[in-house]
C-alpha cells in the first residue's frame, strides 16, 4: 500500500543568504598525459542548521567535494561561499570529521579533544571546559582521562566528533565517519551523533555510501552522477506525523516512508550505473 511518500527535487528552505553556497563548482586534475574532470557544474545552497547527505557511486567525487568546501584544495571552476564569503583555504568555521578517528594513543581522551584548539592557538582553558561539556553530552564524561585504546570503536568516533566541535565550527563535514564500524554500532551511534549536531545547531554535510544512513540521519539527499560528478537530483525527506520535528534515525528506519525512500534511491542509483 502506498504511503503517499514524495521524493521530488525541491530547493532548500528560503533564506536571505545561504549558509553554504556552491556556485558552478568544478574540479579538474592535470597531468602531462591527460586532464581528468572530477566535478562539473555543482550548484547547491544549504540553509543554516540544515543536515544534508551526499550519495553516489564510488569515484563520483563525494569526498572531493567536501575537500573543496573545507578549503583543502581550490576549485578550478566556480566558487564556494560560506555566509556569502569565498572559501580560499582551511577555515576555523568548518570542521571536518574523517573516516578514521586519528586519535593519538598517548594522549588522554580529553587531551585528544583539545588538539584542534591547541593547533589553532585558541584559549585552552575554554576549549577544555567545552570538551568536558561535549564529552558529557556524548555519554563519555566518565572517560575523560582514559586513553583511546580503552574505548570501543563507537566511543572513539564520538570522541572524534567532540574534537571536531570543540573549535566551534559553524559547518561540520562528515566523510563516511561510521564506515569503519560494524552495522550494529553504526545504528546505535547515529541517534547520538544526530542529537548532538542538531542540538548544537550545526550545518552538516554527510558523505556516505549507505542509502539507509542518508535517509535516517538527514533532511535532504543529494545524488551525484558518475564522474565527472554532477548533481543528478536532490530530494527532501518527509515523514507523516513528523512535519515539525525530524524523527530520530532509529525511529525513521521503522516508518513506512523509509522503505519507499530506500527503494526509490536504490533504483535511481541502479539506473544511473546501468546508464
Amino acid at each position: 500500500m502506498s504511503t503517499g511518500v514524495r521524493l521530488s527535487a525541491v530547493p532548500a528552505p528560503g533564506a536571505a543568504q545561504a549558509k553554504i553556497s556552491l556556485q558552478g563548482v568544478g574540479l579538474r586534475y592535470f597531468t602531462r598525459e591527460a586532464e581528468t574532470e572530477a566535478l562539473s557544474g555543482i550548484s547547491l545552497d544549504l540553509a543554516a542548521g540544515e543536515f544534508v547527505s551526499i550519495i553516489g557511486q564510488s569515484g563520483c567525487g563525494k569526498s572531493t567535494l567536501l575537500s573543496l568546501i573545507a578549503g583543502i584544495m581550490p576549485a578550478t571552476d566556480g566558487a564556494v561561499l560560506v555566509d556569502g564569503k569565498p572559501i580560499t583555504g582551511p577555515s576555523r568555521r568548518i570542521g571536518y570529521m574523517l573516516q578514521q578517528d586519528y586519535l593519538y594513543e598517548w594522549r588522554s581522551i580529553l587531551d585528544n579533544c583539545i588538539l584542534g584548539a591547541e593547533i589553532q592557538g585558541l584559549d585552552l582553558a575554554k576549549a577544555r571546559a567545552r570538551a568536558v561539556q561535549l564529552l558529557q553530552k556524548c555519554a563519555l564524561g566518565d572517560f575523560l582521562h582514559h586513553y583511546p585504546r580503552q574505548l570501543s570503536g563507537g566511543m572513539r568516533q564520538r570522541v572524534a566528533l567532540v574534537r571536531t566541535l570543540v573549535t566551534e565550527p559553524d559547518v561540520v563535514l562528515l566523510d563516511e565517519p561510521f564506515s569503519a564500524l560494524d552495522s550494529q554500532t553504526r545504528l546505535a551511534i547515529a541517534d547520538e551523533v544526530v542529537d548532538v549536531l542538531r542540538d548544537e545547531g550545526k550545518t552538516v554535510i554527510l558523505v556516505t555510501h549507505d542509502i539507509g544512513e542518508a535517509i535516517a540521519m538527514t533532511d535532504r539527499v543529494i545524488v551525484l552522477s558518475r564522474r565527472p560528478g554532477r548533481i543528478r537530483s536532490e530530494h527532501r525527506l518527509q515523514f507523516a506525523g513528523y512535519e515539525s520535528k525530524r524523527p530520530t534515525p532509529f525511529v525513521a528506519r521503522s516508518l513506512p516512508e523509509f522503505n519507499e525512500y530506500f527503494n526509490m534511491l536504490w533504483k535511481e542509483l541502479d539506473v544511473h550505473v546501468e546508464g
